[in-house]
This record gives C-alpha cells, structure tokens and sequence, in this order.
C-alpha cells in the first residue's frame, strides 16, 4: 500500500510538473544560432502603421542588422503581447500583475511605442527609455469641456482635469496605458466606459465622434495624430498622468538581449542616426513628440 501511495504521489507531482510552462523564450546565444529575430508589434501610431513600416520597425530591424541575423515581424494584440513574448498571459490585478495561463512564445521582444509602468515590469524587463509620452484627457470639439490653462505644475494640471469629470462619460481601455485603474478615475465621479478587449488604442477618437461617449482617455502621440487627422472635431482637455516612458520589452529571462539593445541604442543615439530615424517619422527625440 505505501508503494501503491508512493507512486500515487509521483504521478501526481509529474502531472503538476507537466502543467508549468517550459521557458521558450530566446537569449542572445540563441537568438544568434537560430538566425532570425523575432519583433512583436501592434499597430500603433507611427511606431508601428501596420503596413509593415514605422519608428519601431526600423529601430528593430536595425537591432537584428547589428546581430547579424534575419529580422522578422510578429503582430500581435494587446490581449495575447504578454503570453506571446514570455509563455504567460498577464493583465494588471491592483498595483501587481496576474499571469495567466500558458501560451507559446511567439517572439524575441515587444517594441510599438509601449509605455513602462510599473505591473507590466513585473512580468517584463524595459530597455533604456526609447521615447516620452503621458495620458491626455481628449474630448470632442462640440463638448463643454474647456482646455485647462496650464499652471507650470503637472499636478495641479491633473487635478484642474480631473475636477471638472463628475457626471462626465469617459472611454478608457483595461490592460493598456489608457487604463483608469492607473490613474484613480473612478474617484473622479466620471462615468468610466470601458471599451471592449478588442479595441485598438487608435479607435479611440472614432468612438467619441461617433458620439460613444464625450471623452476618452488618450497617450500623447496617439493624440497628437488624431488631431492631424479629425482636425477640429476634438480638443485636448489636460493630463491625467505625470510624463511617462515607452522602450522596448523583453523576457526576464534574456538579459543578454536587453544589455545588446542598450547598448545599440546608445551607440545609434550618440552618432545621431536614431535622431534621423525619429524625424523620418515626424517627431522630435527630445520632447513630447508629433508623430504623425
């Protein structure tokens, strides 16, 4: 009986095993026998149009030239990016990270404009920042809802915002950098909208014109497009966040990648081409960017 509970216990534990995912993320060694890299995107802005071209596109495709290795792009979504870099589903749980179940690794890194913050650092590593940004209030043109007038302090500028929400229809998107969680909108009073798991970041501005709602929440360069392409149909109210950072993500498990990247990124900074690669684009390597 005691060998009968012995072995009982020894299929039970391999099952067990069986269940955690076997880490098939790629280091630089690998990355570099293999032949080819791998670059998770999602359409956004100019980061990534979509079309197989953009700011992150040829930041990467540069990367793997100095790799000496075939570049590859991998598009993905905002729901399935995490899972597809590391093996595990991930959404933000509070101020923590939940991994989720397990799914194949798809690539090598994440780079589309993807902002830092802090529960995503849980379940990835950041390179050194790769461009500014931050979370505006937009609203439609026809909204009542007036411009703050800065006031040279990025708090009370959040807090004139967020004063004037009571009562007020806002869109925002879980699980991205448009999540209210982030932000403490629900002690606005607004009348928080949260937007199906398949949106896209750029049809937020769509769906207040389309009357969805008065406002939504938008990133910086996301907004500073849709002003050039719905001019006149809508207003940048004021922040909702301090300035944030975008860099590309990695595996926990492929320091040597991030330590290579780091260092091409600084290499293409000091001799000036990564400032010619963010002009082709439209924006500026120093400031809150036009990317458009």
């Amino acid at each position: 009986m005691k060998k009968i509970r012995v072995i009982n216990l020894l299929v039970a534990l391999f099952g067990i095993v069986l269940l955690i995912p076997a880490g098939n993320a790629r280091d630089l060694q690998d990355i570099r026998r293999d032949g080819v890299l791998r670059h998770l995107a999602i359409p956004y802005a100019n980061f990534y149009t979509g079309r197989g071209d953009g700011l992150d596109v040829e930041l990467i495709r540069g990367f793997a030239r100095e790799l000496g290795v075939r570049y590859e792009l991998v598009e993905t979504d905002w729901q399935h990016v995490f899972g597809d870099l590391t093996g595990r589903h991930a959404k933000r749980n509070g101020k923590d990270a939940q991994l989720l179940e397990a799914t194949p690794v798809r690539g090598d890194l994440v780079a589309n404009g993807m902002t830092i913050l802090d529960w995503r650092s849980q379940v990835v590593d950041f390179s050194d920042p790769t461009f500014p940004s931050g979370v505006w209030l937009v609203a439609r043109a026809d909204s009542d809802l007036s411009p703050i007038v800065p006031a040279n302090d990025i708090a009370e500028d959040i807090r004139q915002v967020k004063a004037m929400l009571a009562g007020r229809t806002v869109l925002a998107l879980p699980n991205t950098c448009l999540d209210p969680g982030l932000y403490q909108m629900d002690a606005t009073g607004a009348d928080i909208r949260l937007q199906p798991r398949g949106r896209k970041l750029n049809e937020m501005v769509p769906a207040i014109i389309n009357q969805d709602a008065e406002s939504t929440l938008l990133d910086v360069p996301d907004a500073l497009i849709a002003m050039e392409r719905w001019p006149g149909q809508i207003k940048v109210v004021g922040p909702v966040s301090g300035q944030q950072r975008m860099a590309v993500a990695f595996p926990k498990d492929s320091p040597e990648l991030r330590a290579a990247f780091n260092d091409y990124l600084q290499r293409i900074r000091s001799d000036g081409s990564y400032n010619v690669l963010v002009k082709k684009y439209g924006s500026s390597p120093n400031g809150v960017g036009r990317l458009s």
